[in-house]
């Protein structure tokens, strides 16, 4: 199982760089990064909030659960 960060999509969207989103949020660059990336391992609830406030979305706008393939390893 995997949940999927959309913040990409988001940054596209709205046309925002990773620096952008780090100065506007005060968030971490490489916390930016690693969602950005979807290599985050973790994210804390301040940091969902400060991003959904940013991109005006929902919560699940920005994450997304994805169910594994079958067939794939988990």
């Amino acid at each position: 199982h995997m949940i999927r960060c959309h913040l990409s999509a988001l940054m596209h969207r709205d046309k925002l760089r990773i620096a952008d989103v780090a100065r506007l949020t005060g968030l971490n660059r490489s916390t930016v990064t690693a969602l950005y990336r979807n290599t985050a391992t973790r994210i804390e609830l301040p940091a969902v909030d400060l991003l959904c406030a940013l991109f005006r979305c929902s919560v699940g706008d920005l994450l997304e659960y994805v169910a594994d393939e079958p067939g794939r390893p988990a």
